[in-house]
């Protein structure tokens, strides 16, 4: 086991996403996809003899994994600070009805632009930043957070541009490995 890092799994897909701009939207999770990753999620702990504590974001699509591991024994823990970028008035659209004048501005200010009149980047890298797992070294999370922290670990306090942003982690995957201050830095991935 690496001491002091933390482990972060993606949310499964929920349904209705494909196509959607569904940061803060709570889509309904087959619960199916949601026992899969948290059976996933509890062989790779006790693997690694990591404590079964989880945190997840009070959506749905994330809260769920938790809740499963719940019954089996484990602390859940929620944290709001978690949570998926806030793309306010976008929320829930297609991205096709997004207009595409504003998608051209989210692009040309893409660290300092609130998309939909929500959340802007740097808002979501100083959560990200002031964030604290406690005695947690599992979470499950959303592309954007898990983002934001690749993003922190990597450049630090520049801004991102939208070229350089990180690509998204898929579905269900994971685990991503964040290091611990003084740990061995890297991204560790494990089925």
């Amino acid at each position: 086991m690496r001491h002091g890092g933390l482990y972060v799994w993606r949310h499964p897909r929920p349904h209705g996403a494909a196509g959607r701009c569904v940061g803060r939207t709570d889509l309904a999770l087959d619960p199916r996809k949601a026992r899969r990753l948290a059976r996933r999620i509890a062989r790779f702990a006790a693997r690694e003899g990591l404590p079964r504590i989880v945190l997840t974001s009070p959506l749905r699509r994330s809260v769920e994994v938790g809740r499963w591991l719940h019954r089996w024994g484990w602390e859940h823990g929620v944290d709001a600070a978690l949570n998926e970028l806030d793309f306010g008035a976008w929320e829930g659209l297609r991205w096709d009805d997004v207009p595409r004048t504003e998608i051209d501005a989210w692009c040309a200010e893409f660290a300092s632009y609130r998309p939909g009149g929500g959340e802007a980047l740097v808002d979501l890298l100083a959560r990200a930043r002031a964030w604290s797992a406690g005695t947690a070294h599992v979470v499950v999370g959303h592309a954007g957070w898990i983002q934001a922290l690749r993003w922190l670990r990597d450049r630090g306090d520049d801004l991102p541009n939208a070229v350089e942003w990180p690509p998204a982690e898929r579905f269900s995957g994971g685990p991503v490995f964040f290091a611990a201050p003084g740990d061995e830095v890297g991204v560790r991935r494990d089925a």
